[in-house]
């Protein structure tokens, strides 16, 4: 039988572990999750969101009726909640809240004044966070694994999905976007494991807290930590207190995966630490589990444990950034009792998420990718990494400053930079954008030029394309069906 992260071997304290800790040994019981549910009607109030999209995937999963509203759908999001037949309604007016819903499910990106959210407090209807749903719902009695950090929680969360699967464990999961493996965002799953990616954004209006805190997980992935969400963190030091309150969840008989790169993380854990830690990194004399880079693009590496090399991994992914989410998720299979090795080969068929560096098509010869990257460190990681795999082709991107740090200008100074490795940017500057894009644009070492809408932006991108190009569009958004909208222009022209 498997083990768990409590009695897996090889698992090491660190110095701020107390010595006189003991793992607990006492098994424990676990319920079929669809056992005793009792059906109930919910409305999920920001329904379109990465998240609550899986909420409402489990709660229509657990055989509840779902209906919800939100004011920005669009792919991949809308077309799952499509495929699983949620009525959707668009924007948050009162009366699309039915009047026989049990609970209404409320999204983070939901506040005080929103109409919707007014009505309820009014009729005091009964409500809770999509985050304290899911704790209270579908993780007790479960092994939960949580991935945290700034950048590649999504990745990360799918690659450890997928790990789980092919060793047989069927785990349920949350990912924060739709998986290519599985086709949805989020299931129940009929194992011991739930695999979720745990946000650091606050749950609730009416909860500050990090979703994460709500989780409890027994194996937590520190990914990495960089200052992101200026609208709600004033600082690093403030996202480092709510990643500590992540880390004092963690069971003594659990494991916490870290990035031993990660300065910042290596403070959360001085601040406090009664978990065994195993760290992962590039350089293989440092870090537990590390990476020999085979192929400059990632493309291929290979697996070191301790000093001793596991196997070899050829898979899709591109970049230096994607080969420490797969090491992360390597490491967290091996703290639930899995033969990392008996797993690798199955990174040559994983898919990723959409939107992910994803390939939407190629028109007069011109490669076209959508990507979620909005921080100024993925933008240059994914960058570096596809420039390892096309070479001196040209790389294009297009770039929309949408999350609320990039649009209050948190990230404006590193954005340039991170630019780098593209030829030509083409930048999306809407009129309610509350800084000045141009100076970015001319801090760029390629070509720049701005656009104040979408449709000036296409215009722009088909005046500066060729033959083969690749082009990257940037968003954390819908971009107003930007990318396919310009791969449509490209093949009718």
């Amino acid at each position: 039988m498997a083990s768990s992260p409590s009695s897996t071997a090889s698992a090491r304290w660190t110095r701020c572990s107390p010595a006189s800790s003991r793992r607990s040994r006492r098994s424990r019981k676990w319920a079929e999750p669809h056992t005793g549910v009792v059906s109930l009607k919910v409305h999920i109030l920001g329904i379109a969101g990465t998240f609550m999209g899986g909420v409402a995937a489990l709660a229509r999963e657990l055989g509840h009726e779902v209906e919800g509203s939100d004011q920005a759908v669009y792919p991949p999001m809308s077309t799952q909640l499509e495929q699983l037949g949620i009525t959707l309604r668009q924007g948050y007016a009162p009366e699309h809240i039915s009047d026989d819903c049990d609970e209404i499910i409320v999204g983070n990106a939901l506040s005080r004044g929103n109409p919707a959210v007014e009505q309820v407090l009014d009729e005091g209807r009964r409500y809770i966070s999509g985050a304290q749903w899911l704790s209270e719902r579908v993780l007790p009695g479960r092994e939960t694994l949580a991935v945290a950090g700034t950048h590649g929680k999504t990745t990360t969360t799918t690659i450890l999905t997928w790990l789980l699967e092919n060793a047989g464990r069927s785990p349920g999961f949350l990912i924060g976007g739709v998986a290519e493996d599985f086709g949805v965002s989020a299931r129940v799953g009929t194992g011991r494991e739930f695999v979720v990616e745990a946000d650091e954004y606050d749950t609730a209006f009416f909860d500050k807290r990090s979703k994460f805190v709500h989780y409890k997980p027994t194996v937590a992935i520190l990914n990495n930590l960089e200052f992101d969400h200026a609208d709600i963190f004033p600082d690093v030091a403030a996202i480092q207190r709510q990643f500590h309150h992540l880390v004092r969840t963690v069971p003594r008989r659990g494991r916490l995966i870290v990035n031993g790169e990660d300065k910042h993380l290596t403070e959360v854990l001085e601040m406090g630490c009664w978990t065994p830690v195993e760290t992962f990194g590039l350089d293989g004399d440092a870090f537990d589990w590390s990476a020999k880079l085979r192929a400059d693009d990632g493309s291929h590496f290979t697996v070191v444990h301790r000093g001793r090399e596991i196997g070899d991994v050829k898979w899709p992914l591109l970049g230096r950034h994607n080969v420490m989410n797969a090491l992360a998720a390597l490491a967290a299979v091996d703290a639930v009792g899995i033969d990392v090795s008996t797993v690798l080969a199955s990174l040559a068929r994983f898919r990723s998420v959409k939107r992910r560096l994803e390939v939407i098509g190629d028109a007069r010869e011109i490669t076209v990718y959508d990507d979620f990257a909005h921080h100024p460190t993925a933008i240059a990681t994914t960058l570096a990494g596809l420039r390892a795999r096309v070479g001196d082709a040209r790389i294009v991107v297009a770039m929309e400053p949408r999350s609320n740090s990039m649009r209050l200008g948190a990230h404006a100074d590193a954005l340039a930079p991170s630019l780098d490795g593209a030829n030509v940017v083409v930048f999306l500057h809407r009129p309610e954008l509350q800084w000045d894009a141009g100076k970015v644009v001319a801090g760029l070492k390629g070509e720049g030029v701005t656009a104040p809408d979408v449709d000036t932006l296409i215009a722009a991108l088909r005046t500066h394309v060729r033959a083969g190009d690749h082009v990257v569009f940037m968003s954390n958004g819908g971009f107003d069906g930007a990318p396919r909208r310009f791969l449509a222009a490209l093949a009718g022209s």
